[in-house]
């Protein structure tokens, strides 16, 4: 009788196709994207089981069709780097900075990190788990299915474990797939000014409790001037792969200290910021397979001029992602197709390399990138239809959400409401 599928998507225009291998697209490799015009996609359990022409799909035995109208398809977006879970926001502090007060005083008033660790010290995680849940439900519509959610704003033993495990109630409502990460080590409490390395033996103490209750895949630190040095980032990072977890840095983001040299020689997953990556720190991560997160919407919200490197990154060979950093004081943003044009404007990145770096190269930063990140027979049917004439429209026309309908597992996620054709009154 023939396979009958659970869904076909025909009439696709642009198909988005990202090559997947076992290591991160490199250097000219970011340029490689196939893209399959009129094509067609069919899904069986989840799973992606059949990619071809529009014409060919018209034979096929569907429970369910989909017309994409000429529109792009591509895989879900795979965001590698947010701070998904805090409490309160500071809008307040707006003011201050477009009067340039200076952040270290804002911190001395208990503004700017320190006020997000009170927040999220002082909310139960009942308001955690609500407030995470409006701001990721806000990542899916964007075309979002996998993503990375860090810890970091407790920088205590009680307020770590209840963000990771809001994080987990996370995973366990929504049919997404989030990658958690211990970001204890994300700044110095002011208890422990001047006894750095005694505040991260204390939050080394808790890795054998977060990896035996499954609460986090990652263990990440903010290797920078004022917070922590390499050396201790160094140790801490080996304690935690000795005890299983895969490792990630915040690096280079200020100064170039040597966070980037510091991620490649321990097979770290990746090395994110990167904004004052040296020479030195982008020829090793060409030399090596960790992958370069940027976070152009960090350095554009903050008001900075200079961005990361991200054309010498690929012209010397390294490979290259891009993510939000979604969080409460530095990008708040949820928008990753904002991150997209931001990386074209701004880090000179092509339309081919932008995709790539938000779909199977996030997936490498993640260690996603056997389940996510392209789509391919077998994988898990998680895409995006673009309401776009073309995959090079998003990174051009910025600051709109393009979804029309998101997909994880071959299941309807996320749908934009059509016009309800109500009059619209017009200003005078």
């Amino acid at each position: 009788m023939g396979l009958t599928y659970d869904l076909i998507v025909h009439n696709i225009g642009q198909l988005i196709l990202p090559r997947s291998s076992e290591n991160p697209l490199k250097g000219k490799e970011m340029q490689d994207l196939a893209v399959s015009e009129d094509a067609a996609l069919g899904v069986v359990n989840g799973r992606v089981a059949w990619l071809g022409s529009s014409s060919d799909s018209a034979s096929f035995k569907a429970l369910e069709r989909i017309d994409a109208k000429g529109r792009v398809v591509s895989p879900g977006l795979v965001d590698p780097h947010t701070h998904l879970v805090f409490g309160g926001s500071r809008e307040h502090e707006l003011s201050l900075k477009q009067a340039g007060v200076p952040y270290l005083e804002i911190l001395a008033k208990g503004g700017g990190i320190l006020s997000t660790v009170s927040a999220t010290k002082n909310a139960s995680e009942e308001e955690l788990f609500e407030k995470a849940s409006f701001h990721l439900e806000r990542m899916i519509s964007y075309g979002v299915t996998t993503l990375e959610a860090k810890s970091g704003y407790g920088l205590d033993a009680d307020t770590e474990l209840k963000q990771l495990g809001v994080i987990q109630r996370l995973k366990e409502k929504y049919p997404v797939s989030i990658i958690s990460t211990f970001l204890g080590a994300h700044a110095v409490p002011p208890a422990f000014k001047g006894k750095e390395d005694k505040f991260l033996e204390e939050m080394s103490l808790l890795f054998n409790e977060v990896k035996e209750s499954g609460l986090a895949e990652y263990v990440d630190i903010f290797c920078e001037t004022g917070v922590f040095t390499v050396d201790q980032s160094r140790e801490f990072l080996q304690k935690a792969k000795e005890m299983g977890f895969g490792v990630k840095i915040h690096a280079d983001e200020i100064d170039p200290l040597g966070g980037a040299e510091l991620a490649v020689s321990l097979g770290a997953a990746s090395a994110d910021h990167l904004v004052a990556a040296s020479d030195e720190g982008i020829k090793k991560l060409a030399e090596g397979n960790t992958v370069a997160v940027l976070l152009p919407g960090t350095t554009f919200y903050l008001g900075k001029d200079h961005y990361a490197r991200a054309r010498k990154m690929i012209e010397e060979g390294a490979a290259v992602a891009l993510a939000t950093d979604f969080n409460p004081g530095s990008c708040v943003t949820e928008n990753l197709q904002m991150i997209m044009s931001l990386a074209a404007l701004k880090l000179k990145m092509s339309a081919e390399e932008i995709w790539n770096a938000v779909t199977i190269n996030a997936a490498h930063a993640i260690g996603k990138a056997s389940e996510a990140g392209t789509l391919k027979i077998g994988r898990a049917a998680d895409f995006v239809i673009w309401d776009v004439p073309n995959y090079k429209y998003i990174p051009y026309h910025y600051g709109v959400n393009h979804a029309q309908s998101v997909f994880r597992s071959g299941k309807l996620i996320w749908e934009r409401m059509a016009y309800s054709g109500v009059q619209l009154s017009s200003a005078r």
